[in-house]
């Protein structure tokens, strides 16, 4: 079986989860990527293409191999890759809800047209100037905006100026979206679907950092509230294909949809979540991009965290943990991936940038995870100087 997948920069989603599953379904894999020196060390076929190009993608395909499959799990190319495998008959995800996903103000329009919810929201365009009469606190945001990167709270008319124009300095040309602030706990909903039935795999509670930055910090496994208006949200969305990671906030009028991103959940809890479930995650993602039904085990018991560290001063980190796996037999188990080096310039964004490691545990209740997790966070500290 032939698989393309499309990709940007590496991640550790691509290089230690989907390219080993692939291997491991017997696959011989191509990579399709404007950035081919970085791939060099992955042990597949790589090709230099314009992957934000769809007719890029189908070109380079079709004068290649017959393809199996063609995936991606980056946030930025959904479109173009679900336009390459329609052109070619595979499965695959529809085209127009990767664009409604991904544009936030899309969303938007979508879940209120449909009748499932109506957040108030305004799309500012370039040239466009702040919005008159939208109800504070807001929030402020970038359209197409990833990790948490320019997201802010805004409470009042002059606020929300100052904002929109520093965000536009630092993102010329960018559109913006600005919407009411949904007050609540955060929480995820994470789902494989096949085209058919959408399962539902678990979800996590988030705790966010100080505002007026949206910085995730911590989830926690938990069952997801309001489940049936999630998928609610994501049928008039015409997210069914392939795995999803559903943001949305349980506020006093009921759950409200802050982002859907259509591919599987990043920043290392796609690896928790495998092991939580006790599944090869990659590998179920994969193979229902390869025609298959997903057969997925019900799980619920134990507890599963995911504690970013974060820079709290700008900085040179002096002192790193460095990778850190379970040892056999450990109650709760636990994981550390560096992200920084010893050596690395600190320079805070106030955004998901600003992680130096993840902590991954698993353990059979949440009071041993939250101690073992404590007691391992102080014997291994980062150290910024």
């Amino acid at each position: 079986m032939r698989l393309y997948l499309t990709a940007l920069k590496p991640t550790d989603s691509v290089t230690d989860g989907f390219l080993p599953a692939a291997r491991a379904l017997g696959c011989e894999v191509t990579i399709l990527t404007d950035r081919p020196e970085r791939y060099r060390d992955s042990g597949a076929e790589v090709l230099r293409c314009d992957v934000r190009d769809a007719r890029a993608v189908i070109d380079a395909v079709a004068h290649h191999r017959v393809p199996d499959a063609i995936f991606s799990n980056s946030d930025h190319i959904q479109a173009e890759t679900a336009l390459a495998a329609a052109y070619f008959g595979l499965p695959g995800k529809d085209w127009r809800a990767c664009v409604d996903t991904k544009n936030k103000a899309l969303t938007r329009r979508r879940l209120a047209a449909a009748g499932v919810e109506t957040v108030r929201s305004a799309r500012l365009a370039p040239a466009d100037p702040p919005p008159a009469g939208m109800p504070f606190p807001a929030v402020v945001k970038p359209r197409e905006g990833v990790a948490s990167e320019d997201v802010v709270l805004v409470r009042d008319a002059g606020e929300l100026a100052t904002a929109v124009a520093a965000i536009r300095d630092r993102r010329p040309g960018e559109t913006l979206v600005v919407e009411e602030y949904l007050d609540g706990p955060l929480h995820t909903m994470e789902t494989l679907g096949d085209g058919e039935r959408i399962r539902v795999l678990g979800g996590f509670r988030t705790t966010l950092g100080p505002l007026p930055h949206f910085v995730e910090e911590r989830l926690d496994w938990e069952p997801p509230p309001g489940r049936d208006h999630v998928l609610r949200a994501l049928e008039a969305l015409r997210v069914g294909f392939g795995a999803c990671h559903t943001e949305y906030v349980m506020t006093p009028a009921g759950p409200r949809i802050v982002e859907v991103n259509y591919r599987v959940i990043g920043d290392h809890c796609d690896f928790l979540l495998a092991s939580m479930l006790d599944v090869p995650l990659f590998e179920l993602v994969l193979s229902v991009h390869l025609g298959a039904e997903p057969k997925l085990p019900d799980r619920t018991e134990g507890h599963a965290t995911a504690l970013s560290v974060v820079a709290d001063r700008p900085g040179t980190v002096v002192r790193s943990p460095g990778t850190i796996v379970p040892a056999p037999g450990d109650p709760v188990r636990i994981w550390h991936r560096p992200l920084r080096a010893v050596g690395d310039r600190i320079d805070l964004s106030n955004t998901n940038r600003d992680y130096m490691g993840i902590v991954r545990a698993i353990g059979p209740d949440r009071a041993r995870v939250d101690a073992a997790v404590a007691a391992f966070t102080a014997e291994n500290p980062w150290v910024i100087a």
